[in-house]
């Protein structure tokens, strides 16, 4: 029944835009296919890359569901592995016959948005680990859904995926949308001395399938 009524509802999505998209990603040029794509609410809108080759027909597509970033992908900080993820996600999306991006703009900060985000970073700096800082700022700790990623999906015929991604939660409620996550396979970037906390919280608060520290 869930399934059914995610399929319908993606019939419903008012995907604005489509073109092909030439990108640069290690000094190549690459020439990906660009969707635009927004939910009920105007806010909620996604951005879609696919690397679709010749071989692609009958491929289980690799996909990442990324979070919007503005510190991490726009201005490379050190704070999160939010930019070394999407990096990488990008050079096995773009290596296979049929990858996929999803790009959520409006999940910045777990969801909880930009400004309350940089309140949470300030609390950090005095202590607090992730977690706490966004309870401290009267935000949740999580505030993503994934109802649109697998409404896109949907409307990309593409209801089976591997998933790129180190969260279990992502993986749990994109099934709970009816999206079968064959496999989910973690992406493990190098951590730094601004992140090392970080990801400790992720790993020891969160579930988050990454290494121990070394």
């Amino acid at each position: 029944m869930k399934s059914n009524a995610v399929k319908s509802y993606a019939l419903d999505l008012d995907w604005s835009a489509q073109t092909m998209l030439p990108i640069e990603l290690n000094g190549e040029e690459l020439h990906l296919e660009a969707r635009a794509y927004q939910g009920t609410d105007p806010h909620n809108q996604a951005f879609v890359l696919i690397n679709r080759t010749s071989q692609a027909a009958n491929e289980l597509p690799y996909v990442r569901v990324h979070s919007g970033c503005v510190t991490g992908d726009i201005f490379h900080s050190l704070k999160c592995d939010c930019y070394p993820q999407l990096k990488a996600s990008m050079e096995k999306i773009t290596s296979v016959p049929l990858g996929v991006l999803i790009y959520l703009p409006y999940h910045e900060g777990r969801g909880i948005g930009l400004v309350a985000k940089i309140r949470a970073y300030a609390l950090q700096e005095q202590g607090y680990d992730t977690v706490d800082a966004n309870v401290a700022v009267g935000a949740p700790i999580e505030a993503r859904e994934y109802d649109l990623a697998a409404h896109i999906l949907f409307d990309l015929g593409m209801p089976d995926i591997r998933l790129l991604s180190n969260n279990p939660a992502k993986t749990d409620a994109l099934r709970a949308e009816g999206i079968t996550v064959v496999e989910q396979i973690p992406v493990i970037c190098k951590p730094n001395v601004h992140n090392v906390r970080y990801l400790e919280t992720k790993r020891k608060r969160m579930a988050h399938r990454l290494p121990m520290p070394v």
